[in-house]
């Protein structure tokens, strides 16, 4: 497939995980992909295996949160190919944790790789996609931004502000061209679900409709589809890979 045979896109924590599925689905479609992660050694791998199945991939190294970091990641992109006209914001972490246990360092830090994050790399790829009039942004939340957590309130409302982000610039700069949703996956099997508890994995599986949890392959489907022009009305918009947690 080349849908995406235009689009120069920029995929932030994609060493792993939903990310990498992210990077090679857009790759496979005819995307050329900048694939940053916090782990240069996992960007690389993934950008490795992505030019290795014969399409087009860098690796970069940097924290979302960091706008030196930011910055670098798409000075690359218009270096080696143009300016980035499809950003996905996947990057992200988890931990789990009661409230009264959590630090403030907790809350500082999830906030800042998933919101600060989020906002450093629109702000870096809006202007000029704006100014072209040709861009898609692809905000990673997650279903427990809709329904919340146990042990995971900093998670959950980091998620859910990535969706009313989400909302919030699609209405302010949708009459440009630019299109602005989000995906909020339900659990997926990553490494990131998988440093969760035991206890609370089998119980999750067990509340959902379908009684199993989703593959990274199942989200970079939904992405790709919003990247693609098959989604051209879709603005503002959250779409639920969730296996039936959230019914919208």
């Amino acid at each position: 497939m080349t849908r995406l045979s235009e689009k120069l896109a920029v995929v932030t924590g994609a060493g792993a995980g939903i990310g990498r599925a992210i990077a090679y689905r857009l790759s496979e479609e005819g995307a050329k992909v900048v694939v940053t992660d916090l782990n240069i050694e996992a960007a690389e791998e993934t950008a490795k295996q992505i030019i290795a199945a014969g399409n087009t991939a860098l690796a970069v190294q940097g924290d979302v949160a960091s706008s030196v970091d930011v910055e670098k990641a798409f000075a690359i992109c218009e270096a080696a190919w143009g300016s980035c006209n499809l950003l996905v914001n996947n990057a992200g972490i988890a931990q789990q944790i009661s409230f009264v246990d959590m630090k403030i360092e907790d809350w500082d830090r999830m906030m800042s790789v998933h919101l600060r994050g989020c906002f450093l790399s629109c702000r870096r790829a809006i202007p000029t996609m704006c100014k072209s009039r040709d861009g898609v942004i692809v905000n990673i939340a997650s279903q427990l931004g809709q329904i919340g957590g146990v042990e995971l309130a900093h998670y959950s409302a980091a998620k859910a502000g990535i969706i009313g982000f989400t909302k919030a610039l699609a209405r302010e700069i949708s009459n440009t061209g630019v299109r602005v949703n989000a995906v909020a996956p339900g659990p997926i099997n990553t490494e990131l679900v998988t440093s969760l508890s035991e206890d609370w994995r089998k119980t999750k599986a067990e509340e959902l409709p379908l009684g199993r949890f989703g593959e990274p392959e199942d989200v970079a489907a939904t992405v790709a589809f919003l990247a693609s022009e098959d989604a051209r009305i879709y603005v503002g918009q959250t779409l639920g890979p969730n296996s039936g947690d959230v019914m919208l």
